[in-house]
């Protein structure tokens, strides 16, 4: 009896000490700067941006997809510098009705292929109203066949909610992630577009996410702004406690990259990517 009742409090100790140790270990997500907050007027080529993000620390670059030769340079580019091109953000408008691939997407995830990076797409439909279900069965025949290909090219496609557009909350995304109902396609959560179209449940909409979470993307903000300048803050900038959201992200054993959004953020590129950095270092230390 006494026995067994020391090693049922050894295992409880044993369970409490993994818990804590878990609870302090750094993050170790890798973390990636967008390129909505790399280009100033002393970064105004692709390659002082990506020498930029190098210097500065940052795991990886997420580019935007404009043409196949800029693909190209992006991938050569983060190949010199030693960094990922962690994201690929491109725009897939589903308001025609067409069922037909873009030939930009097609030919970027040929150009992919074995880069681990992942296509980020923000899904447009025009025609219906933000979060209208009854555009699910268009968008899951293209973004199946878009998996397909991106399947070819061992990469994956997370879909990127954004005020606005039809995918526009982290549920829309996830809905449609399983809709589609394949192993490489998931969801994103932005931090600043959850803020701004909704607010609420962070803990549960983010519990609810994480089986399809691939991507994460965050920044400084003010509690209960309203616009994007209140929005989208360096990292160390704002009153939003940021730093519950990175504990929030280490409670539930998320994994995957983590993005910095600073669209619209004025001033120098360096300083803000400079200072957004060792806030990073510290919210990931649990600090």
């Amino acid at each position: 009896m006494h026995a067994t009742l020391k090693q049922m409090c050894l295992v409880f100790l044993g369970y409490g000490l993994s818990l804590v140790a878990l609870a302090a270990a750094p993050l170790t997500n890798a973390f990636f700067a967008m390129d909505t907050g790399t280009r100033d007027a002393a970064h105004s080529s692709l390659e002082s941006q990506f020498q930029l993000v190098k210097r500065l620390g940052y795991d990886g670059f997420g580019g935007t997809l404009q043409s196949a030769s800029e693909l190209r340079a992006q991938l050569s580019l983060a190949e010199r510098q030693g960094i990922k091109l962690t994201t690929l953000y491109a725009a897939l408008d589903l308001s025609s009705g067409s069922t037909n691939l873009p030939p930009l997407l097609v030919e970027a995830i040929r150009l992919l292929r074995d880069h681990d990076t992942i296509l980020w797409l923000t899904v447009q439909n025009s025609k219906i109203k933000p979060s209208d279900p009854t555009g699910d069965a268009n968008a899951v025949v293209v973004l199946r066949e878009l998996a397909a290909g991106a399947a070819g090219s061992r990469m994956r496609i997370a879909l990127y909610p954004h005020t606005g557009t039809w995918v526009e909350r982290v549920e829309d995304a996830v809905r449609l992630a399983g809709a589609v109902d394949r192993p490489n396609v998931g969801a994103t959560f932005n931090l600043c577009h959850w803020l701004m179209v909704d607010g609420q449940n962070l803990d549960t909409k983010l519990q609810t996410a994480l089986p399809f979470l691939f991507v994460v993307t965050i920044n400084g903000a003010d509690q209960g702004g309203r616009n994007w300048g209140q929005l989208i803050k360096p990292l160390d900038q704002g009153n939003y406690d940021v730093a519950g959201v990175v504990a929030g992200l280490r409670r539930l054993g998320y994994a995957g990259p983590v993005g910095l959004q600073q669209y619209g953020v004025g001033g120098s590129a360096e300083e803000n990517l400079r200072r957004s950095m060792a806030a990073w270092r510290k919210f990931s230390a649990g600090q």
